[in-house]
């Protein structure tokens, strides 16, 4: 059984030593049928720092986030999603974590999210070796490449699905939506 966790943080900045998370989304897929889809918005631990620039990449603000969630809050129900799909003292049932650079970016975003909270068993939940979309992208359109201006989300998902809405890039869930349908194009 394959199952696949794809995911989008918007963070407080882009070191996740001292950024946190804002806004958790993804999709849980197993063998290919999403199970649930989930967006957590988060008002990042007390410790974190803020860097207002980075929330105008996804048009918040600090009065916004410390509205949301607690970190604690959301870290409970995102391990209880979990819960539902992956037995965590087993082994050999764990998600691959898949996103758009997320093997750079959002993955030690994702782990610190988990220390912060006290839990020390990220690998009880997913593999070591995840999916990084933008990767395989990269490969089936290796000769396309140099004719594109970079390799963003929103350029690729314009190049390979057309129309997006511009608009909603940088949410979250929208980016996770985008990610996973390159994906279906981009596996094989």
């Amino acid at each position: 059984m394959t199952k696949i966790l794809f995911f989008d943080t918007e963070t407080t900045g882009l070191d996740y030593k001292v950024h946190g998370i804002h806004q958790l989304s993804g999709l849980i897929e197993i063998d290919g049928e999403v199970k649930e889809t989930f967006d957590f918005n988060i008002n990042p631990a007390p410790q974190i720092i803020i860097n207002p620039e980075a929330l105008k990449v996804s048009g918040k603000t600090i009065e916004q986030i410390r509205q949301y969630p607690s970190e604690a809050e959301v870290y409970r129900a995102f391990i209880f999603l979990l819960s539902k799909y992956i037995e965590k003292y087993n082994n050999l049932d764990k998600a691959f974590l898949a996103g758009w650079n997320n093997a750079h970016f959002d993955n030690s975003f994702l782990r610190a999210f988990f220390e912060r909270n006290n839990d020390k068993y990220f690998g009880s939940w997913f593999w070591s070796n995840s999916i990084d979309v933008m990767v395989l992208a990269t490969q089936y359109l290796i000769e396309q490449r140099p004719d594109m201006i970079n390799f963003k989300l929103m350029t690729v998902a314009t190049f390979l699905l057309g129309h997006i809405d511009q608009t909603k890039l940088h949410d979250a869930q929208y980016d996770i939506e985008l990610t996973r349908n390159i994906y279906q194009i981009v596996k094989s």
